[in-house]
């Protein structure tokens, strides 16, 4: 093989392996723009600024809640819109299911 046939099958790898990292951002974004898009018919206005403040303080929390929101609306089981004082209530629901209890102790010796 000569230099210029290495150079090219490696150009064309990296080509390749560009294209499909651009595909997979795109179709992150429209996945993300498509969920946007559902929260906003679910939530009222103000559930929505409720959970864009917990994504600040605890963002896995949010994406947990937003995934669940959709499944529940999915399903039926929401009322649409969803009101704040209803989202309060789910969120301390799923709040109290994700704490862990936690046990410690002292053992003197």
């Amino acid at each position: 093989m000569d230099p210029e046939e290495i150079k090219r099958r490696k150009l064309l790898e990296l080509q390749k392996k560009l294209a499909e990292q651009q595909e997979q951002e795109g179709a992150l974004i429209e996945a993300e723009l498509q969920k946007r898009s559902l929260l906003r018919k679910i939530l009222t206005p103000e559930a929505r600024e409720r959970l864009e403040r917990i994504r600040l303080a605890r963002p896995e929390f949010a994406e947990a809640v937003e995934i669940q929101l959709i499944q529940l609306a999915q399903l039926g089981r929401l009322p649409i819109p969803l009101k704040d004082s209803e989202f309060k209530a789910i969120l301390e629901r799923l709040s109290a299911m994700s704490k862990k209890k936690r046990d410690i102790k002292i053992i003197r010796k």
